[in-house]
């Protein structure tokens, strides 16, 4: 029997207004709710703040790839791991502002720009506010995730334009020592609380399927819940199991998380986070056409576009064009249009 907390006219009074008093208790409830009733509820409160036929275009580029010092058990970027990719050097501005160009020709409204660094050197800086700038003056909101910062480093990116900082947890507080030791919870938090100071809105998820239990899952939620401010933007991502990775061994000996389970995650993202984005982010490639269309009737309104997602891969702009006429959705107008 479902829970009384979470009778459809709760759902509707309260759950529709962000609240940060949320316990893991009461994650974990949503999670166990009939998938059917979970769903239904999820998509009630997402009508309430957003319109569900338009999912947002955000494009990701890598700016500088490979060689990072993090141990994170899933990237094929980290220098722990030997995966067979070649560290590369900072991008040039130009080339990065190009890349904006032609994403927000293809329907992009935000363009967010990585970069495999256990944190930002000051020495960076500067070119990355070209950078940010540059891509600001398209009229696209502008997104980066550079791994730690200082309170300093924060403000010098919101003054040159940056609207988004990424600084995902990845996963729940008592498994993250199973997915990386070089970093604790608390640096993320700390940046995070570095990034709010400054001004800029936060982008703020995680990644499913690592070999976490649902309880997991649920703690990764009721963190981002219990945030002094739920993320602008909420990335949730399936991983995608590169070789030569601990998590990406495991995960293809394993087996991937059921489908069923991520959409769950999707819609318990939503009810807890009712005003965020959130976006299915890596891992689409692999996703059914079904499995998309039921995230999206979950509460997911935003994705990734382009056809590589850093060094994964992604599906092409046709596949996705075609996705967006069955499912008669449309793509969120870029901000000069709003």
């Amino acid at each position: 029997m479902a829970d009384d907390r979470f009778e459809p006219a709760v759902v509707t009074r309260e759950l529709s207004q962000p609240r940060h008093n949320w316990t893991l208790e009461e994650v974990e409830a949503l999670f166990a709710l009939p998938f059917m009733e979970l769903v239904y509820r999820a998509a009630t409160v997402h009508r309430q703040s957003f319109d569900p036929s338009e999912v947002q275009k955000s494009q990701l580029l890598s700016v500088k790839t490979g060689g990072c010092a993090e141990n994170c058990g899933y990237c094929s970027q980290s220098a722990s791991f030997k995966t067979g990719l070649k560290a590369e050097k900072l991008m040039e501005p130009a080339t990065v502002i190009a890349e904006a160009m032609a994403a927000k020709a293809g329907g992009a409204s935000r363009f967010c720009m990585g970069a495999a660094w256990r944190e930002l050197k000051d020495r960076d800086t500067p070119k990355l506010a070209a950078m940010i700038s540059g891509v600001k003056a398209l009229g696209l909101e502008t997104c980066a995730t550079l791994g730690m910062l200082s309170a300093d480093q924060a403000r010098q990116l919101k003054e040159a334009g940056l609207d988004y900082y990424n600084h995902n947890l990845d996963t729940g507080p008592d498994y993250y020592d199973q997915v990386v030791t070089t970093r604790t919870y608390d640096d993320r938090l700390k940046t995070l609380e570095y990034v709010r100071d400054a001004g800029m809105r936060t982008c703020c998820g995680g990644i499913v399927g690592m070999g976490e239990s649902r309880r997991d899952r649920a703690g990764l939620l009721h963190a981002l819940a219990t945030l002094p401010v739920h993320p602008d933007s909420l990335p949730v991502n399936a991983l995608v199991p590169v070789g030569g990775t601990p998590l990406g061994e495991r995960v293809l000996k394993e087996g991937e998380i059921h489908p069923v389970e991520f959409v769950r995650t999707v819609a318990v993202a939503r009810l807890v986070c009712p005003k965020s984005m959130v976006r299915l982010s890596a891992g689409r490639e692999g996703m059914s056409e079904e499995m998309q269309a039921l995230c999206f009737l979950a509460g997911a309104n935003s994705i990734f576009v382009g056809g590589k997602l850093l060094t994964t891969p992604n599906p092409e702009e046709d596949q996705d064009d075609a996705l967006f006429r069955m499912l008669d959705l449309r793509p969120m107008p870029q901000a000069a249009e709003r």
